[in-house]
């Protein structure tokens, strides 16, 4: 198991699988072991995904310091993958809480950023959060499925603050596209794969500055992509296109029948769209040095 070593001393493991130009992975959760993403519906056959285990998940290391499972101080955990690599810039893609990660990465090392794939992220770091609004919306698109009554009812005991495990259970088929045996499988890993203290500290109090991050976002050089599941409610479609107007340099792509965790609905697309954007940012970024 690869692993490298925080400032802080914490050793850090990551997954690496693939072959070509390295793509750094941030899980989301949040503080969930980087396993949940697999090889990210076939992107593995276009790059080398380098899959991060955040410290106190999978293969990593608890650190002395449990404050430092905030999501700011996590920062220095990616740059020092980043040297660990030997890249003087990399492409970054995260996926849900870990998009607020790479936000704060962007934000803080922007000449270390070559692309910024955020899939199904959030950007709380930006000041843009999801709420009962959005979920509720992207739950009236399933009205149709077997299993709506009983996942709303839950889902109405989340709204309420009121649910309990098995309500989080219940209201599981909504986070993906297609609620078939490899989601339920998916889905019940969840708990295992989560470090669920050091989830209570990830967006705790000062966590975030969004001023401060959305000015250095706006000067970001970087393209960047914002994928949304046209299912999903965080981001909804509409709200990922709200996000992307942060940058200077944007583009969203919404995965049609897509729920949270696209690369398990539509593989084949998932990996097509993101691999085409990174192919085709790569040889512009080359052709800007040949220039």
């Amino acid at each position: 198991m690869p692993t490298f070593t925080a400032l802080d001393g914490t050793e850090l493991a990551f997954h690496a699988m693939g072959e070509g130009e390295p793509l750094l992975c941030l899980p989301g959760g949040p503080m969930r072991a980087s396993a949940y993403l697999g090889d990210l519906g076939g992107l593995s056959e276009q790059r080398r995904l380098i899959m991060l285990d955040l410290r106190g998940t999978g293969a990593s290391g608890i650190p002395a310091d449990q404050a430092t499972y905030r999501c700011d101080r996590q920062v220095s955990d990616v740059e020092a993958l980043r040297r660990h690599l030997g890249r003087d810039r990399v492409d970054v893609l995260a996926h849900s809480a870990g998009g607020d990660l790479a936000l704060l990465y962007a934000a803080r090392y922007p000449e270390r950023v070559r692309t910024l794939t955020l899939i199904t992220a959030r950007a709380r770091a930006l000041g843009v959060d999801f709420t009962e609004e959005h979920r509720r919306e992207a739950a009236a698109l399933r009205t149709a499925e077997p299993w709506f009554g009983p996942a709303h009812d839950a889902y109405e005991a989340v709204w309420a603050g009121t649910a309990d495990d098995a309500d989080w259970d219940t209201v599981a088929p909504f986070f993906y596209g297609r609620w078939d045996a490899v989601a339920q499988a998916h889905a019940a890993a969840d708990v295992a794969q989560s470090n669920a203290a050091a989830a209570e500290v990830y967006a705790s109090p000062g966590a975030f500055e969004p001023a401060g991050a959305r000015a250095a976002i706006a000067a970001l050089r970087a393209p960047v992509l914002v994928l949304a599941g046209e299912l999903d409610s965080g981001p909804r479609p509409r709200v990922a296109a709200a996000i992307a107007e942060l940058f200077p340099t944007a583009e969203v792509a919404v995965q049609p029948g897509g729920g949270h965790f696209p690369w398990l609905d539509d593989p084949v697309g998932f990996a097509r769209t993101v691999g085409t954007f990174l192919t085709r940012k790569s040889q512009d970024a080359q052709e800007s040095r040949n220039g």
